[in-house]
């Protein structure tokens, strides 16, 4: 248990924020991944670390419907994404307003244009450090498949409008050529495996000053550590460097919002299913203290 008191928070407490939700990407069965993640005790080991936690049950949004949703030009179910991610928005602003962490568990990655977005209208000032094997910063231009899951930091940063804030992406390995200029052009530090590799995991994460979201996508691991996820791409992060990024950050005492996004439990066999809910409950204990 850690005595760390976060700057930017009232005392400890989180509140875990669990998403339930299938419609934003074809492979199916991502909603299901913060029902093991809960059901693996998340919410008591947060507890045991001295954390008060909020959990009022899992978020499917069956109030929100759109019968009629066809594509704008590629983008499929824009309505749909559109609609959850400004709810979520509500709910992360409203917790992170109350000076608490909110601990948003996914769900596919699109759900962090909702988790971030509340966050900054609590935190303003906040910086962003987006852990993804994806830059998911395509456009509804570069974009190849339409799917919004590859696309939530463009959204974010206002397709292409002028960078105010700054996005990290560590672990970067499956970069789309239309991304690549999107980084490039709107100057954002963006860190592959390769500077990884060549400073260390540590150098990478030690520079942030500002209230900080970690939004945490488990396929920036190595399939050989989280298997169980809808897009693995080989040559990831270790089970350890995955870790230093959560504890490092936990130790600036800056953190005021995480999100753990992708765990897919439909995807592989039970032991990897197992293994890979039970990295995702150690990276939100390390990000936790």
């Amino acid at each position: 248990m850690s005595d760390l008191q976060p700057r930017f928070l009232k005392g400890k407490t989180a509140s875990v924020i669990a998403m339930k939700l299938t419609r934003k990407q074809p492979r199916l069965g991502v909603d299901r991944g913060p029902i093991y993640l809960v059901e693996a005790g998340l919410v008591d080991q947060l507890k045991e670390l001295g954390w008060n936690v909020n959990f009022d049950g899992h978020h499917q949004f069956e109030e929100i419907t759109t019968a009629d949703d066809p594509p704008i030009g590629k983008l499929k179910n824009p309505r749909f994404v559109s609609r959850v991610c400004e709810s979520v928005a509500q709910v992360v602003g409203g917790h992170a307003k109350k000076g608490e962490l909110p601990v948003t568990l996914g769900g596919d990655h699109s759900l962090a244009m909702g988790t971030i977005s509340g966050t900054l209208d609590a935190h303003p000032n906040a910086c962003v450090i987006w852990i993804d094997a994806h830059a998911d910063i395509n456009t509804s231009e570069t974009t190849e498949s339409g799917n919004i899951h590859g696309m939530p930091v463009s959204f974010l940063l206002g397709l292409g409008d002028k960078v105010d804030e700054f996005a990290w992406y560590i672990g970067l390995r499956d970069i789309d050529a239309g991304e690549k200029k999107i980084l490039k052009d709107n100057k954002i530090r963006a860190f592959s495996m390769h500077e990884v590799d060549k400073y260390g995991i540590g150098k990478v994460v030690e520079m942030a000053d500002l209230p900080i979201h970690l939004s945490f996508d488990v396929d920036a691991l190595d399939p050989s550590v989280a298997p169980s996820t809808g897009t693995p791409v080989r040559g990831g992060l270790t089970f350890r460097e995955g870790h230093y990024i959560c504890e490092a950050l936990w130790e600036t005492g800056l953190l005021v919002a995480l999100d753990l996004m992708e765990v897919n439990p439909s995807l592989a066999d039970a032991a990897s299913v197992k293994q890979t809910v039970a990295v995702g409950c150690s990276l939100v204990r390390s990000a936790l203290g």
